[in-house]
């Protein structure tokens, strides 16, 4: 990035940017909004709350068009291999194409749909002969965050024909334990969810899941019936002993964090229908064709990691809080840590060469209402300079007085916070003097509904794109989780032979605590 021609240009312009307050740009320019928003039918996309000009923003544009993300963009789109450490494309956005699907994808859309249709029909019945009536999702990371975070925003518009519906993600099983304790054996079904099916995390809580059912069911086929696979390895799937038409496919050019799109997103079609689970595909990739086809000063996704660079690079801010202004989005800012943080917390690029320039924000958040009575403080009254995304929406869940009443608070609370970190206030009292000039973006779509949220997945999946092609990294791969897996298997190894010997004193020394305190009960 920093050997492009924009970069020095950018450096320069950010010494001045860093001297003025946020507030100045409005007073300089009291119709700013007109110039700093974008939008496509369903979206608005406001950044006139951002520390940056028009000059700036030009040479933002330059710097993409030298970091060639048009032709990035195209190789994305056309299934090159952009995740050049494992060989593979990144062939998300292919799970939403809709008008043209690929063969393979349209085969495993077939077999969801007829295990939704017997689920939903009552037609898929458990070990006594009773219709299923909750369904456990079994998995973690990507496996996990994205189908919570979507069932649990879509809770309100689900199917009536939808079963109840939970995940169960934490290695330690006591989740898994309380919740069977509510549940009965002969109406539940479990999705086990995992790309590789070796994942030791998964496989355990699967394995405990099945032994609860073996206890309750009279035959080994019986127990099969409650269990559905979700995975790109067929022989791990038929090892466990899941029954064929039990079993779903995606593949290994579908990344973990990107594979709600795929058959991971069963739970999604559970919930939604299969008529819901495309209208959530269909929202992702109205946001794709808006990506890949309108000019970069327009483009939503574009603009938004543009002026994410700006910030981390030119400006020195490391933290990005997401302020979602409506409770059903509740895991939204823990699905998009893993998309951000697991994509393009990197320190080589491309050509495995170090860089010397930051790449990935530190990203947390909350519902904006609880928030605003956490870390709120440190963002109008702390030392650190944070970027926010304010998220929002024009409809009201629902058409009561009521619901108007609290819809307009909920819309007055993220409109004022957004105003006073960027204003700020002058006090007398130092303990009351807010200095403002926090930079936001405020993402107003017009309702929360399964299609307008594909599309804000899909918003930030692009946009993380854009600031990895301007780092030159490879946002597809995560070699750094694995290295925690690997080091897990060889320490629990350890820990059942009883020797910590060969490990660090810090190991050791924990280990052996452990030891003295089970030999003590």
């Amino acid at each position: 990035m920093n050997k492009l021609p924009s970069y020095d240009v950018l450096k320069q312009l950010s010494q001045q940017a860093k001297t003025r307050h946020l507030a100045s740009l409005f007073n300089e320019n009291p119709d700013r909004f007109s110039g700093f928003h974008a939008k496509l039918p369903g979206l608005v996309l406001d950044y006139s709350k951002q520390n940056i000009t028009k000059e700036e923003r030009e040479a933002l544009l330059n710097l993409a068009e030298e970091a060639k993300l048009s032709e990035w963009i195209e190789k994305l789109f056309k299934g090159e291999k952009v995740n050049h450490t494992e060989g593979r494309a990144a062939g998300h956005t292919a799970l939403r194409d809709l008008q043209n699907p690929k063969p393979e994808v349209s085969k495993e859309w077939e077999k969801m749909e007829h295990l939704v249709d017997r689920i939903h029909t009552k037609q898929l019945r458990g070990f006594s002969g009773k219709a299923i009536t909750d369904v456990v999702n079994i998995g973690v990371g990507g496996s996990d965050l994205g189908p919570l975070m979507v069932t649990h925003a879509l809770k309100g518009v689900r199917s009536p024909l939808a079963p109840e519906l939970h995940f169960v993600s934490t290695l330690d099983g006591k989740q898994l334990q309380r919740l069977l304790k509510t549940l009965s054996a002969e109406t539940t079904l479990f999705i086990i969810a995992s790309k590789s099916f070796t994942t030791i995390d998964t496989l355990s809580l699967a394995k405990t899941a099945r032994e609860w059912i073996e206890s309750h069911s009279p035959s080994k086929a019986g127990t099969l019936q409650h269990f559905i696979g979700v995975s790109t390895n067929t022989e791990m799937m038929n090892d466990w002993g899941l029954l064929p038409d039990h079993q779903l496919l995606f593949w290994d050019w579908v990344g973990g964090r990107f594979s709600l799109w795929s058959t991971i997103g069963l739970s999604i079609a559970l919930q939604q229908g299969i008529e819901g689970f495309k209208s959530f595909l269909q929202g992702a990739n109205e946001m794709d064709l808006h990506f890949r086809n309108t000019p970069f000063k327009d483009n939503t996704a574009v603009l938004l990691g543009l002026i994410s660079v700006w910030n981390i690079n030119f400006l020195d801010l490391a933290g990005q809080a997401i302020l979602p202004y409506d409770s059903r989005l509740k895991y939204l800012a823990s699905y998009l840590e893993q998309l951000v943080m697991e994509s393009n917390g990197k320190h080589v690029n491309r050509a495995g060469e170090n860089v010397n320039y930051r790449t990935c924000p530190i990203l947390w958040g909350e519902v904006g209402p609880n928030a605003q009575h956490a870390f709120y403080q440190l963002m109008h009254q702390g030392t650190e300079r944070v970027m926010a995304d304010f998220i929002l929406y024009a409809q009201a869940h629902g058409n009561t007085e009521r619901h108007t009443f609290h819809h307009n608070l909920n819309i007055a609370n993220c409109l004022a916070q957004s105003r006073a970190l960027m204003i700020g206030q002058k006090g007398d009292d130092p303990h009351k003097d807010y200095p403002g000039g926090q930079v936001s973006n405020t993402l107003l779509f017009e309702k929360l509904d399964a299609k307008h949220l594909g599309m804000l997945i899909a918003l930030y999946e692009h946009s993380v794109f854009v600031q990895s092609v301007i780092w030159d990294i490879n946002p597809f791969d995560q070699w750094g989780v694995e290295l925690g897996k690997k080091i897990a298997l060889e320490i629990l190894q350890k820990i059942e032979a009883k020797d910590a010997s060969d490990l660090d004193s810090s190991t050791q020394g924990i280990l052996q605590t452990i030891w003295d305190t089970q030999n003590e009960n």
